[in-house]
């Protein structure tokens, strides 16, 4: 499971130097079209060996707009993730 950005993005670039592995991308390189930033669920490896969480959504200041995505999206996944759509960080 990787995350995913949602249609809430204010496409701030906080989460953009957050990530490790460099897997988020901002809206011009966007491969859906969206007006979003975007994650690459293939290079996201959900801050395992890096972060205690998701750094990414540690860093945006627009509640719930990362989410967790797809089990099985992402090469590595937390043992302790959330379920499919639910935000990653919850105040």
């Amino acid at each position: 499971m990787a995350v995913k950005i949602t249609d809430i993005c204010i496409s701030c670039d906080a989460c953009l130097d957050e990530c490790p592995v460099e897997a988020i991308v901002d809206n011009d390189e966007n491969p859906t079209g969206a007006d979003t930033y975007y994650v690459y669920a293939d290079k996201c490896v959900e801050c395992v060996g890096h972060n205690d969480a998701p750094a990414c959504a540690d860093a945006c200041p627009t509640e719930g707009c990362i989410v967790w995505d797809e089990t099985g999206s992402s090469s590595v996944e937390r043992e302790d993730r959330g379920t499919v759509g639910s935000p990653v960080v919850e105040d």
